[in-house]
């Protein structure tokens, strides 16, 4: 099983989204892609290290914080205690799994009405 590792807050400051974890990522770096869980109402942001891929899971009650960074066009940052990784291309790959997800119903109708509701 790929390691998961839990958006737990989110919060924009000053252009920057900061997504908070509740563990260490060390030693992990950004994929720069985005998956969707529709079962768990996540998106997954990929990070890999030498071994394996770590799945970034934000939960839906972050994606809120997703389109006000979208609004302003903010950098996203993955931080846990005193570390910091920026989340390159994040944005872009949001907006390209969104314009995926509207109107598509492959994803699942509640899927669907959630992405349409936030986004």
């Amino acid at each position: 099983m790929k390691r998961k590792i839990n958006i737990t807050m989110a919060s924009l400051t000053e252009g920057v989204l900061l997504l908070q974890t509740n563990e260490s990522f060390s030693g992990l770096l950004p994929l720069e892609q985005i998956l969707v869980d529709s079962e768990q109402f996540s998106f997954i942001y990929l990070m890999e290290d030498k071994i394996d891929y770590t799945y970034i899971v934000i939960p839906e009650n972050i994606w809120p914080s997703l389109r006000e960074a979208i609004e302003v066009k903010s950098s996203v940052i993955l931080f846990f205690k005193e570390e910091r990784q920026e989340l390159k291309n994040f944005l872009g790959e949001l907006e390209d799994i969104l314009n995926n997800i509207r109107g598509n119903s492959n994803y699942g109708e509640e899927m669907l009405a959630k992405v349409e509701k936030i986004f």
